[in-house]
């Protein structure tokens, strides 16, 4: 026979264990933006992007995240890689960063994506991103960051870094540091954004239609101002 002190302390531990689970389930579903069906979503919008192809010139390849997408707008054609110059095609995944764990939807990241991204033969490979790395350690970004520029080897690259979107501001300092000390160290321009004042969606992540029209026209300008490089080729 359970005491009745003993019974109320199994009890109270069992709701506290039950609790603790649930909230980790749902750390990891806000995490990875995830869950099946929110993944499943993710890659229907990437294919979607994928598909649409802007403007006109030689081909240009952006590599991205949401924001490259079109995440929370309408008609995805109209996120901010529809303002660049050239025959736009996007490559985009909601989530993905350069890291590999920066999604929780499988094998996304910018690395993962970029060998299949570059059957479209860009003559510039525009690589935007950073705000899902957010929560990922050095070690990991440089590893993935590393990965990329030996997948672009021979291609011209800039890279533009994460604008300071409200939800994850206080760890946009730390990412874009690091993501420029690459790009200098593999000798690739890099963009930043960081500096500039965007029009944001209720989630305070995800660009309205005028930030992105906004985002697009200065990365545009800043990409104009720079001369894409080749990766230098590190060892891995």
């Amino acid at each position: 026979m359970v005491h009745r002190g003993n019974l109320r302390r199994v009890v109270g531990t069992s709701v506290v264990v039950v609790l603790l689970a649930a909230l980790m389930a749902f750390y990891v579903a806000g995490r990875a933006g995830a869950g099946p069906a929110r993944c499943q979503q993710h890659r229907e919008d990437s294919r979607e992007r994928a598909g649409i192809v802007t403007g006109e010139g030689e081909p240009v390849l952006v590599i991205g995240d949401s924001w490259s997408v079109g995440l929370g707008q309408d008609d995805l054609s109209r996120s901010w890689a529809s303002e660049l110059p050239g025959e736009v095609h996007v490559a985009g995944f909601s989530g993905s960063g350069f890291s590999a764990r920066a999604s929780g939807c499988g094998r996304v990241s910018f690395h993962d994506r970029a060998p299949t991204a570059l059957s479209v033969r860009p003559g510039l490979v525009v690589v935007e991103g950073g705000l899902n790395d957010y929560d990922q350690p050095a070690s990991a970004i440089d590893r993935g960051f590393r990965d990329l520029m030996a997948d672009l080897a021979g291609q011209q690259v800039v890279v533009v870094g994460p604008a300071t979107a409200p939800a994850r501001a206080g760890a946009v300092p730390r990412v874009d540091e690091l993501l420029a000390s690459l790009s200098e160290q593999y000798d690739v321009p890099y963009v930043q954004t960081s500096d500039l004042d965007l029009d944001y969606l209720d989630d305070r992540l995800h660009l309205t239609e005028g930030g992105h029209q906004e985002f697009g026209r200065v990365v545009a300008e800043r990409i104009a101002a720079v001369s894409p490089h080749r990766p230098v080729v590190l060892p891995r």
